[in-house]
């Protein structure tokens, strides 16, 4: 006979509207034009997602270079430097930005700081995608990164009274909050946004696994190692009180030594995770546990993005 065990599944969680939007571009794309259409860095990060892609005829690299002139290239939903489709352009190649809208408007928010005179500040993670992107929106060297409270100790701006800051969509909530409350401490006249860059669909989801950490012995976070909002869900469960909070794939990666004895577990999905790789985690402990299963919802998440007009236009 099997153990007992809950189940608490945190709502909302995986797909948001601008990942649901990044996937349907490059499949209209392949419609359209058909295969191979190249997509210019994952589209998401996740390998199940981009696997599948792959399979309908989507080619991923890294660099403009590794595209020919002859075939559409997708700029994926991290959003890309300025100089990426200034090249296409330079090239007459066919391209769809595929850049999630609420990256876009961190994007506007930086240059319209920018011809205002204020130096921007941006709180990010070094090398990720959506960063590279941001800061490329600028010329080079233009833009401070800070990655933590630390950091805005060291940083030597031009002007401190000229500074305005931005974020990356993906952060932690509350460390975000954080290095904020430490800029504006150092640097009072500092203008942060008219509403918070990190997304809605961050928030919520870290909000989600915030109200099952105190119910639960593990948290299982589905996503990808290199996706920046999955493992802040990871990072978020263990400060909540949850000490084993782990990052899994799929269920082939969970570790069910681990979870030996345990009496509840939570399970929440990244934002580029889709709801399939849920339900495999879910029926793995089926087979495995007398499971009762309970949904805690701490929102409803309704919001959806226009395709680019380019695969709109049946001609």
């Amino acid at each position: 006979m099997n153990p007992p065990l809950t189940l608490y599944l945190a709502a909302p969680r995986g797909f948001c509207a601008g990942v649901d939007r990044a996937i349907k571009v490059v499949e209209l794309a392949i419609e359209k034009w058909g295969a191979p259409v190249y997509v210019r860095h994952e589209i998401v990060h996740n390998k199940f997602v981009v696997d599948g892609l792959r399979q309908k005829g989507a080619i991923f690299v890294e660099t403009l270079k590794d595209c020919p002139d002859d075939r559409p290239v997708i700029f994926s939903a991290h959003g890309v430097p300025k100089s990426v489709p200034a090249r296409a352009i330079e090239r007459n190649m066919l391209f769809v930005d595929a850049t999630c809208p609420l990256v876009s408007k961190v994007h506007i928010e930086a240059e319209r700081h920018f011809e205002n005179g204020l130096q921007m500040v941006m709180i990010g993670h070094k090398g990720h995608p959506e960063t590279i992107g941001t800061m490329g929106q600028l010329p080079d060297g233009v833009v401070i990164l800070v990655e933590t409270v630390g950091d805005v100790a060291k940083i030597t701006p031009t002007d401190p009274e000229k500074l305005a800051f931005i974020t990356q969509t993906t952060l932690s909530v509350d460390d975000c909050a954080e290095i904020i409350t430490a800029l504006r401490a150092r640097f009072p006249a500092i203008i942060g946004p008219h509403k918070e860059d990190i997304c809605y669909a961050t928030t919520n989801r870290q909000a989600s696994v915030r109200a099952i950490a105190p119910k639960i012995d593990a948290l299982l976070v589905i996503g990808a190692p290199n996706s920046s909002n999955s493992r802040r869900l990871v990072e978020v469960g263990k400060t909540a009180g949850c000490a084993y909070s782990q990052l899994v794939q799929r269920s082939t990666d969970i570790d069910w030594r681990s979870l030996k004895g345990i009496k509840s577990v939570g399970i929440t999905a990244g934002a580029s995770a889709p709801e399939i790789l849920v339900n495999e985690v879910v029926d793995a402990f089926c087979q495995r546990f007398d499971t009762t299963i309970e949904i805690v919802e701490t929102a409803q998440e309704n919001i959806s993005f226009k395709i680019p007009k380019i695969l709109r236009d049946p001609r």
